[in-house]
């Protein structure tokens, strides 16, 4: 029961003091609003656009793929390092894994996700 009372403790603390910085964030700040404060910032420079460009959809789709594929493969290196000491069915578990990997690659590459332009 002590180690709750310790992580109750823990949380409480952690909870207020979160709530404190936030507010000593909203007290502390500059309120006087200018068009030089909501400008962007290049080098000194007066900014002679906007900000925000706009960029094709497409390159969204090659990032959110590109994640995709890179965690899952951050998922096989535990058992590239372990697969001496794994038995069969790990091996198995590891197969169906890659399978559902090619299966999503075949999805993405038969709706045309893949094409440059």
């Amino acid at each position: 029961m002590r180690e709750f009372t310790c992580l109750l403790i823990f949380v409480i603390v952690a909870a207020v003091f979160s709530v404190i910085m936030v507010v000593a964030g909203f007290l502390c700040q500059y309120k006087k609003v200018s068009s030089i404060k909501d400008s962007a910032y290049e080098c000194g420079i007066a900014p002679f656009e906007n900000a925000r460009i706009k960029f094709d959809i497409k390159y969204f789709n090659y990032a959110i793929l590109f994640l995709i594929f890179d965690v899952e493969t951050i998922f096989l290196y535990p058992f590239a390092v372990s697969v001496n000491s794994l038995g069969l069915f790990a091996i198995i578990e590891t197969f169906v894994f890659v399978g559902i990997l090619l299966f999503g690659l075949f999805f993405v590459i038969k709706q045309n996700l893949l094409r440059w332009l």
